[in-house]
C-alpha cells in the first residue's frame, strides 16, 4: 500500500511539473508573439514618420530621414529574400551568415542616424553628411547584391527546370504523334519482282539467267487473274479493257 501511495504521489508531483512547464512555455510563446507584434507596429509608424519627413522635411532633416528609409528598405528586402531563399537552397545559408555581419553595421547606422535626428547643431550634421551618405551607400549597395544575387539563383534554376520540362514534353508529343497503318507495315513487306531484282546483286541475277526463258514461258501459258490480285486502300480501281 505504502508503494502504491508512493507511486500517486510521484505521478500527481510530475503531472505539476510539466502543467507548470507548459504553462510557462505558453506564456513564452504568447510573450514573443506580442513582442513580436508590437515591434512590427513600432516598426511600422516609424518607417511611415521616415517617409513623411523625407517627403516632407527639407534640409539637413530630411536627408537624414531618407538616408535611413533608404537604409532600412534595403536591409528589410534582402532579409526576407535569403531567410525565404535558404529554406529552399541551404546554399544560402553562407549568403545570410554575411548578412547578418552586415546587418550589424547597418544597425549602429541608423542608430547614428537616429541620434543625428535629434541634434541641435545642424552645421555639424551637415559637416557629417557626406560621410553618412558614403556608409549608407556602401552596405545598401552590399544589401543589394546579395538579394539580387539570390533571386537570379532561383530564377536560373527555375529556367534549368522549365527547359528540362520542355525537353521531355516534347519527346512526349512526338512520341504520341508517331502512329503506324497496319496496311503500311504490310504494303513495305510485300516488295515488287522489281525491288527484288534491284536489291540482288549481278552475282544473284546472272546465276538466273538460265532460267529466265523457262519462267518467261510458264507465266505466259499460267498468268495471274488481275481480278484475284490482292487490292490495297490507296489503289485505284483497275480498268476494264475496251474492244474494239
Amino acid at each position: 500500500m505504502e508503494a502504491v501511495i508512493l507511486i500517486l504521489g510521484l505521478l500527481f508531483f510530475a503531472f505539476i511539473a510539466l502543467s507548470v512547464y507548459v504553462s510557462v512555455k505558453a506564456i513564452g510563446v504568447a510573450k514573443r508573439g506580442v513582442d513580436r507584434t508590437i515591434t512590427q507596429a513600432r516598426r511600422t509608424v516609424e518607417d511611415a514618420s521616415l517617409r513623411a519627413k523625407s517627403y516632407g522635411a527639407t534640409g539637413v532633416g530630411g536627408e537624414l530621414a531618407q538616408l535611413r528609409l533608404s537604409l532600412r528598405t534595403s536591409m528589410r528586402a534582402t532579409q526576407e529574400a535569403l531567410r525565404t531563399g535558404v529554406a529552399e537552397d541551404a546554399s544560402l545559408s553562407e549568403s545570410l551568415d554575411l548578412f547578418r555581419r552586415l546587418s550589424a553595421h547597418g544597425h549602429v547606422l541608423d542608430d547614428e542616424l537616429r541620434r543625428l535626428e535629434r541634434e541641435p547643431d545642424r552645421a555639424t550634421v551637415a559637416s557629417l553628411l557626406p560621410g553618412l551618405r558614403e556608409r549608407t551607400e556602401r552596405i545598401t549597395h552590399s544589401a543589394d547584391s546579395l538579394r539580387w544575387a539570390a533571386r537570379d539563383r532561383a530564377q536560373h534554376f527555375v529556367d534549368d527546370d522549365l527547359d528540362a520540362l520542355n525537353a521531355q514534353i516534347d519527346m512526349e508529343a512526338g512520341a504520341l504523334r508517331h502512329w503506324t497503318d497496319g496496311s503500311d507495315e504490310s504494303a513495305r513487306g510485300q516488295n515488287s519482282p522489281q525491288d527484288e531484282s534491284r536489291a540482288q546483286g549481278p552475282e544473284r541475277r546472272g546465276s538466273r539467267e538460265g532460267h529466265g526463258q523457262g519462267d518467261r514461258v510458264s507465266r505466259a501459258i499460267a498468268a495471274p487473274d488481275p481480278r484475284h490480285r490482292t487490292a490495297y486502300s490507296w489503289q485505284k480501281a483497275t480498268r476494264p479493257e475496251t474492244t474494239n
